[in-house]
């Protein structure tokens, strides 16, 4: 009975819906203690299931190839960790003097529009756009932030394990469990394409954060071992994340030669190198369907920043991602996956999809 009432009130049923659509969002956010690190945990499984299969496929036991596995993932992280705790030390104490450079070179440029140009800025003061206590304070904010998040690398490398022991076993526990949607195909298809992307994304990352930190140091600007890092981790997130890494080798290229060439060069860099993978390499590797349009690109930021902090907004994307490739794989919420897409897909495409009418309408 409730049933045919819903039915024939399509407003009762989109409120209902919406109802729903609240408590998983409520639930999301709720539940980020434990969500972040179990994401994290199956983005580095999906991204090191390879290396387990390799070395099972070599007559390795199970334990050992997890063990060696999760090892060849602490090794890496370690290496980052190791490269750039070095200069986060650095960068803390050479902060008060980087603001006290900016305060500067703002009495400069202020002094210079008001002399050439005329203008009447002489009520304002270095302290009213650049504080050096503001800079100071959200610098240490982002680096405890980030020692937060490695105090949860060992929750995460836990989940990993068990999700590597269980990887195996896990298709036909989705058959005996979700009847259709545990089809051994289409849950191989899911993981697959899953795989794919954080391949490719990561491998796109790491070119881009080692050309990002040699082009740094090149330039001659400081820490650009931790330059190359924030382009690494901030090219998950297309075009936004692009902009923010480029910003503090743009204040460091300011503070440190005040050269407006320099500048330039900088600049010209990083869009050369996002230029390169983000627009012209990355889309040929991934292909069409696994683009998404820009709206949904920040709104995605908005929401994971949201539900799970800065580490949520820089797995927004991945995450916006893989419940796209498992929407076009669940044939009634396929038309969720059409929304998301960068452009509406071909008519026999659509067809598939169970949206062929809008696609030719």
């Amino acid at each position: 009975m409730i049933l045919d009432t819903t039915e024939q009130n399509p407003g009762a049923r989109l409120l209902f819906n919406l109802a729903c659509l609240v408590i998983v969002v409520y639930g999301v956010k709720y539940a980020a203690p434990i969500l972040l690190p179990s994401s994290l945990a199956l983005f580095l499984a999906v991204l090191s299931l390879p290396v387990m299969t390799f070395l099972r496929r070599r007559g390795m036991p199970a334990l050992v190839a997890i063990g060696l596995t999760v090892l060849v993932n602490v090794a890496v992280i370690g290496v980052l960790i190791l490269l750039a705790s070095s200069s986060f030390s650095e960068l803390q104490t050479q902060l008060p003097r980087y603001a006290a450079r900016l305060q500067d070179l703002q009495t400069s440029a202020i002094e210079w529009i008001v002399t050439r140009l005329g203008l009447p800025l002489g009520s304002y003061t270095p302290t009213d756009l650049v504080n050096a206590e503001a800079i100071v304070a959200f610098a240490g904010n982002v680096v405890g932030r980030i020692a937060q998040f490695l105090s949860t690398t060992f929750l995460v490398f836990l989940i990993m394990i068990f999700m590597l022991s269980e990887a195996n076993v896990f298709p036909d526990k989705f058959k005996a469990a979700l009847g259709d949607f545990g089809d051994a195909d289409r849950l191989t298809k899911v993981v697959d394409e899953m795989q794919s992307y954080l391949v490719i994304k990561t491998m796109i990352s790491l070119a881009t954060g080692l050309l990002i930190g040699a082009w740094s140091f090149v330039m001659k600007l400081d820490f650009p071992v931790l330059l190359g890092l924030v382009a690494f981790l901030l090219n998950y997130v297309p075009t936004v994340g692009s902009i923010i890494a480029a910003t503090p080798a743009i204040l460091l290229s300011l503070v440190l030669h005040g050269s407006l060439p320099q500048l330039l060069l900088v600049v010209a860099g990083y869009v050369a190198v996002n230029t390169i993978f983000g627009n012209i390499l990355e889309p040929n590797l991934m292909g069409r369907r696994l683009g998404l349009s820009t709206l949904v690109v920040i709104l995605s930021l908005l929401f994971w920043g949201w539900a799970w902090g800065p580490m949520g907004a820089l797995l927004s994307v991945p995450l916006t991602v893989i419940v796209k490739i498992w929407l076009e794989n669940t044939r009634d919420l396929a038309w969720v996956a059409v929304l998301l897409d960068k452009s509406p897909p071909k008519s026999a495409n659509a067809e598939d999809a169970g949206v062929g009418e809008l696609a030719e309408g």
